[in-house]
């Protein structure tokens, strides 16, 4: 073994999580390696947030073509082109690889490509390569969850989606996540019929009610055909598609299926037991507060361990690993977790961050809600019935504001804003002494005066 197989810190994986801390590890002057066998970026910019949201900004002109006839725009019929989406967006992500692979060459750090595995607590192979470590980062994020039903088989999943420059008309999503609405978003923007079903009674568990059902209404109301509290059953191959038989009994005959039914971490083939290393019974990994495994020189971030899969927290998570193991004393800032703001790109879009109505009550707050409901401007004169809604989470005793909900025109870019006026503690007092912006939907966050009552 050489010495150059040899590195300070190392990692497996180069998405988002992984690089930060990797060129953070490297600029406190560690050597530092990295593994990788897909492209580079992970699943955010190659097969997430990144293609998922230039797909929903295609669908997004479905919309704003009909619309701006009440504008006093004339135009014929828009026609719509897979071939050529798929064709920009993967120019784009190719874009986006070579920065990655640019930021990491700038960095110092060393690029290994292929798929790491463990063959002992220091030890990793790499095709051909054996590499140690004295410190080891797992940041390998996670795959969709591939269902098990009888003729899962025939299921696409949402990796998927984003191979493919041609589809059939009639779309089936199995899901109720973020991922499953906005692949309906995706494909009803798209021009496709879809029909998406769900398990459970609403979709967006987790979220406030109050967004929930205002979603469910809207997307009804654009003509998706939503099924909850029923499952798949049965699929099977025809000629022309899929037949789908629901454990309700009932059956359909449908284009395509896609499953968005949640993520798995990606920690299979790592071969973590010969690095003693503890995986939770989904395949994820337990840390501690500083991202250690059970092996205390293994450490995990991002969707492989984390309870938040966003690509920001793995971003924090890494660079507050790479500070604190390689920094200067107090260069570490741990990571916030309250208050992580997060959007869906459905239609219309959600903002939220702090606590739902639920959460606050759970919690044990004695709470005042304030909402309200209304056209947005831009939809007055295309004449579309499109409602935004908003909500505050209130504290009585203290006046502090638990949570800001949004689903609307740009709620994602409002609730950024918002996002930072909860970490800075802001109260109801300092919403309402704020200045409104008008005319702005987002004037309604500091003009709500009159609480909710039912």
């Amino acid at each position: 073994m050489t010495e150059n197989n040899h590195y300070d810190f190392f990692v497996i994986g180069a998405g988002s999580g992984g690089v930060r801390s990797a060129r953070i590890a490297a600029g406190h002057g560690a050597k530092v390696g990295i593994a990788e066998g897909n492209p580079l970026g992970g699943t955010c910019v190659n097969l997430g947030c990144v293609p998922k949201k230039l797909y929903a900004y295609a669908a997004d002109y479905h919309m704003d073509f009909e619309d701006s006839r009440g504008y006093g725009w004339h135009s014929g019929k828009p026609l719509f082109d897979w071939s050529v989406l798929k064709a920009k967006k993967d120019n784009e992500i190719a874009r986006l690889n070579g920065i990655y692979g640019r930021l990491l060459e700038g960095s110092g750090v060393t690029l290994h490509t292929g798929f790491a595995e463990f063959l002992d607590a220091h030890t990793v192979k790499i095709g051909k390569d054996i590499i140690t470590a004295d410190k080891i980062l797992i940041a390998v994020g996670g795959t969709p969850t591939r269902p098990t039903f009888e003729g899962a088989e025939h299921v696409l999943i949402s990796d998927d989606v984003f191979m493919r420059d041609e589809w059939p008309q009639d779309i089936t999503i199995l899901g109720g996540g973020y991922i499953a609405v906005e692949m309906a978003h995706i494909f009803h923007g798209l021009g496709h019929t879809v029909n998406l079903i769900y398990r459970g009674p609403l979709f967006l568990r987790g979220f406030d009610d109050d967004l929930r059902e205002h979603l469910a209404t809207e997307m009804r109301a654009q003509g998706i055909n939503i099924v909850f509290d029923d499952n798949i059953k049965r699929i099977t191959a025809n000629d022309g598609g899929k037949d789908v038989t629901l454990e309700s009994g009932k059956s359909f005959e449908t284009g395509e299926v896609i499953a968005a039914i949640g993520r798995t971490a990606k920690t299979e083939k790592l071969g973590l037991a010969k690095a003693g290393v503890n995986t939770n019974k989904d395949g994820s990994i337990p840390v501690n507060k500083t991202y250690q495994t059970n092996i205390p020189h293994i450490y995990a971030v991002g969707d492989v361990s984390s309870m938040y899969q966003l690509t920001p927290v793995a971003i924090k998570e890494g660079h507050f690993l790479a500070d604190d193991l390689f920094g200067p004393e107090g260069t570490a800032k741990t990571v916030q977790y309250e208050n992580v703001a997060t959007a869906v790109f459905s239609h219309p879009p959600i903002g939220t961050v702090g606590m739902s109505e639920a959460d606050a009550r759970k919690a044990g707050h004695d709470i005042t809600i304030f909402k309200t409901s209304f056209r947005s401007m831009k939809h007055t004169l295309p004449g579309r019935e499109e409602k935004t809604l908003m909500k505050l989470v209130v504290d009585k005793a203290s006046d502090k504001v638990l949570g800001v909900h949004m689903i609307g025109l740009d709620a994602p870019e409002i609730i950024q804003a918002m996002a930072i006026a909860l970490n800075a503690g802001a109260t109801k007092a300092i919403f309402d002494r704020t200045m409104p912006v008008h005319p702005t939907s987002c004037e309604e966050f500091v003009t709500m005066r009159t609480p909710f009552s039912e």
